[in-house]
């Protein structure tokens, strides 16, 4: 997300948690260290920093020991969130296993820290770019549930359909909030994805975005992008070729996950 939609999308989204009644912990890499919250001086800085290096779990004792500042992917935010204690996550969506991984091997570190560390993510399902197919197939390999938040299709990103469904649906904070209680009480390790839908207002066709991600996926081949590069590069892409529309889209549903994120958040608490 561009500046200065980044930071303004970031204060809505800290105060949409307080109106909730949770409490907001935005994460990054900053000087060293891992910061649970950051301050308005903070936020303003990281998000018109140039040059923030993309976090994942490999990154993260490089950046800190070189104190460079770093953005966490989904994987790095679970890890700092259980060191700090923070079992409920809110994103845009996850990574996942890329198209044509089959034969590039590209599969985000998201999928394996689901499986490793104890924190709930809830987004608005696998970023659409991604094969939804083979990453749910994954998820499942790794026994990470995967939970539809009042639906019972994954929704991908920018739209509310992928055609593919959800593991269990959901209907309140606290049957989530059970659920997760019940999984790490049995001392079952890894996370969940509670996939919750974008607005239906906000959200792009199928058709459309299907037809934008395609001609996205073309020019990432034929300029040779791979790797961590990808992801950054196809979001850039589609958010041109909809003239903006995927930006807008993408500001909506972070805040809706927030939204869901923290009456599951204060259901959570409740119980325990």
């Amino acid at each position: 997300m561009p500046y200065p939609q980044n930071v303004q999308t970031a204060r809505e989204v800290e105060q949409i948690i307080r109106d909730n009644g949770a409490v907001p912990a935005t994460i990054a890499l900053i000087d060293g260290k891992i910061k649970i919250g950051l301050s308005e001086e903070e936020l303003e800085m990281f998000g018109n920093a140039q040059g923030v290096a993309k976090a994942s779990r490999r990154d993260l004792a490089y950046l800190l020991a070189t104190k460079k500042l770093g953005a966490t992917t989904v994987a790095a935010t679970m890890i700092c969130a259980e060191l700090a204690g923070i079992e409920i996550f809110v994103t845009g969506g996850i990574g996942g296993v890329h198209r044509g991984a089959e034969t590039t091997m590209d599969v985000s570190a998201d999928l394996e820290e689901l499986s490793l560390t104890n924190v709930a993510v809830i987004c608005a399902g696998a970023k659409s770019i991604l094969d939804i197919g083979l990453t749910l197939e994954y998820l499942e390999t790794k026994g990470v549930p995967v939970v539809g938040y009042g639906t019972d299709e994954l929704p991908a990103f920018y739209t509310r359909q992928s055609g593919f469904e959800v593991n269990f649906k959901a209907d309140t904070p606290e049957e989530v909030a059970a659920m997760l209680r019940a999984k790490w009480q049995l001392g079952l390790r890894g996370g969940a994805v509670i996939a919750n839908p974008i607005p239906e207002a906000e959200a792009l066709e199928h058709e459309f975005i299907t037809n934008i991600i395609e001609k996205a996926l073309q020019e990432a081949e034929e300029n040779g992008i791979q790797g961590k590069n990808v992801t950054p590069f196809l979001l850039g892409k589609v958010k041109e070729l909809t003239e903006g529309k995927s930006l807008d889209a993408n500001i909506a549903l972070v805040k809706n996950n927030a939204v869901i994120g923290s009456k599951i958040a204060v259901a959570y608490n409740k119980a325990n």
